[in-house]
């Protein structure tokens, strides 16, 4: 599979969505505002940090937890101690970030105007990169199997319930008036046990062993379902998308490999 009939995957697709897509603008405040007007806000907008501006620069923030009496600078830290990053940085560096911190701060044309925290990364955006990742990961493992088996040999991985599954799926689409191989109707678990089960596909994918490679499918697949029920997939997946984002430079070669 070449690398240009995907459009050039790495930059078209894979790094596309930056931070500063799905960041949230950063209230702010002069230092001198007192506290309580300050928590008064924070509480209408259900937000419990904001920045702290001297001289019309966001230069600290605080905390909703930390508020006192008098003006909110009091309160303030200084922002050089909090996380930044980039709003031009890719989603796999602030996954990457967001693994370490619960939140930061996002700059932006010079300026800190954003913050992020990891319940961002289950809004939609971030969901159709995931989504997307995954299957381009399943449409390899597909090539793999097809060049590796050009005719039925696959099959010997697969029980018999599911090459009857495979099969059920087959003669419905050909109903349809479709005509596609038992191959195209397999589900992704079942592609991914051929590619894990077969030695010379499951080490060309960079894993060391079946039971290393069960794990890892299995995660993504838990991963996949969550994101297609619309489940809170930070809560539920986080350390499988760290894991991506971790290994994205190899779901690209995977994906691009010739």
């Amino acid at each position: 599979m070449k690398r240009n009939s995907y459009y050039d995957i790495d930059n078209t697709f894979l790094r596309s969505l930056t931070v500063h897509d799905i960041s949230e603008p950063l209230p702010s405040f002069d230092s001198e505002t007192p506290a309580e007007i300050v928590r008064e806000a924070l509480d209408q907008h259900h937000l419990r940090i904001a920045g702290v501006r001297e001289k019309g620069f966001v230069a600290g923030y605080l905390t909703y937890d930390e508020l006192g009496e008098g003006p909110c600078g009091k309160f303030c830290r200084p922002i050089y101690e909090a996380k930044i990053l980039s709003g031009n940085a890719h989603l796999s560096e602030l996954v990457l970030a967001l693994d370490q911190v619960p939140y930061l701060f996002v700059n932006f044309l010079g300026e800190i105007s954003g913050i992020v925290t990891r319940a961002d990364l289950d809004d939609p955006p971030v969901r159709m990169w995931l989504f997307g990742l995954i299957t381009l990961i399943e449409m390899r493992f597909l090539t793999l199997i097809e060049h590796r088996f050009p005719g039925d040999g696959w099959q010997q991985y697969l029980s018999d319930k599911r090459l009857e599954k495979a099969a059920a799926l087959q003669r419905e689409r050909q109903r349809r008036r479709q005509d596609p191989r038992l191959l195209d109707c397999l589900q992704f678990s079942d592609k991914a046990q051929i590619v894990i089960r077969d030695e010379q596909l499951r080490q060309r994918i960079g894993f060391q062993s079946r039971r290393q490679g069960d794990q890892a499918i299995k995660n993504l697949e838990k991963l996949r379902n969550n994101l297609a029920h619309a489940q809170d997939i930070v809560s539920l997946d986080w350390q499988t998308i760290v894991n991506l984002s971790e290994n994205l430079e190899t779901v690209i070669e995977i994906v691009t490999d010739e």
